[in-house]
């Protein structure tokens, strides 16, 4: 296989390095290691663990992947780390593998971008196409889903759930599941849809239409909640979107749903 390994980098003759794999001065990778084709190791960069690392990812200086869980109940065992493909990862991110007492493997998708400093903790699940600002920070287990964005030194929960286009807004501390396409501002309350964010993305002015008249309708004041969860899925059944709010409130959850302030 051809690639590049810089005389000062230690590799350990066990890991897997794909084709065209770059790696830089002072980065370590250890014998569980494998790296996809073509993925740059920018300098000080530590592998470690049973990582799988996909292709034409980028990692940048003091990057560490592999190490064990901060988890006081980890005492060793199968566990894993699961990166996708053409993932950017900034400075000092940090991503730690799983445990046998959740789920056991943290798992990371594809074309995500890792600003300075954020962390993916132990048995946590991250989608595609997902931005975290500097030091963002995910709690163990963990679930985040494609085309999330999360504002700098936010931080999500342990098991706590974000559904797909939302956006956490910077330091926010999100204590409870984040419907999808919903925006928490940064005191960590619903704050209504991610409007600027669906419009980016070209959704149908129809769509965030019935989006909006939607979400009023469930964190309406009047009437129980379960009653207007139901009037939703009822009324707007033959609209994907609002269909995805629905199931996501539906499925059991560890974790109480993030609502509007006050309510």
């Amino acid at each position: 296989m051809t690639h590049t390994i810089h005389p000062t980098a230690l590799v350990d003759d066990s890991a897997q390095l794909g084709e065209g794999v770059e790696i830089g001065p002072f980065c370590i990778v250890g014998p569980n290691v494998k790296i996809g084709d073509r993925t740059r190791l920018i300098s000080h960069v530590t592998l470690n663990g049973q990582t799988d690392l996909g292709a034409d990812c980028v990692l940048h200086p003091f990057v560490s992947l592999g190490e064990p869980p901060q988890d006081f109940k980890f005492k060793g065992g199968d566990v894993r780390l699961i990166v996708g493909d053409r993932n950017i990862l900034r400075e000092q991110v940090t991503m730690h593998m799983g445990t046998e007492s959740a789920k056991g493997v943290t798992e990371v998708g594809s074309d995500n971008f890792f600003m300075v400093g954020a962390h993916v903790a132990h048995d946590c699940k991250v989608g595609n196409h997902v931005v975290f600002a500097n030091n963002a920070t995910l709690g163990g287990d963990s679930t985040v889903a494609d085309y999330v964005i999360m504002g700098g030194l936010s931080a999500l929960h342990q098991q706590c759930r974000i559904g797909k286009y939302a956006f956490i807004g910077g330091g926010a501390p999100v204590t409870g599941d984040v419907i999808p396409y919903g925006m928490v501002d940064n005191l960590g309350a619903l704050a209504g849809l991610n409007l600027v964010g669906l419009k980016r993305r070209g959704f149908a002015r129809d769509a965030i239409h019935d989006l909006r008249a939607a979400y009023r309708l469930v964190f309406a004041n009047e009437g129980a909640f379960n009653e207007r969860i139901e009037d939703a899925a009822r009324l707007f059944e033959n609209r994907p979107e609002v269909m995805d709010i629905v199931e996501f409130i539906r499925t059991p959850a560890k974790r109480p749903l993030c609502s509007p302030e006050g309510r």
